[in-house]
């Protein structure tokens, strides 16, 4: 597609990047042809996972490892899509839990979480 043809898009807007995927899976057919699977985008994001799992063991370069996370920012917005899900609330939601968690030190490395204290 010539650029010039491209609609105007803003690059940090989140309702853009979510009309660029469900544009892709329109044109590709996806809900109609199997793409929208729930099952089948898990084993998806699982290969992602292990392209940029490969990146940083093989020290590939920064431009590869992007490419793999744009690969599973998509996948994840397809998800999306693909579930009627809000992503963007779903964010926000999450954030704000997160923003009232604990941070623990496990093994030396920061860790957020909902810690369940383990009675042996």
């Amino acid at each position: 597609m010539n650029p010039a043809s491209r609609p105007q898009v803003d690059p940090d807007s989140y309702a853009d990047m979510l009309a660029a995927v469900q544009a892709f899976h329109t044109k590709h057919q996806f809900r109609e042809l199997g793409g929208e699977d729930l099952l089948y985008r898990i084993a998806l994001m699982t290969e992602e996972l292990g392209e940029i799992s490969e990146c940083v063991t093989k020290g590939k370069t920064k431009a590869v490892l992007a490419e793999e996370l744009a690969d599973l920012l998509i996948l994840l917005v397809g998800t999306g899509i693909a579930a009627d899900l809000d992503l963007n609330q779903a964010f926000w939601d999450k954030m704000t839990k997160l923003q009232h968690r604990r941070s623990r030190l496990i093994d030396g490395r920061i860790r957020v979480s909902e810690f369940q204290d383990q009675h042996s």
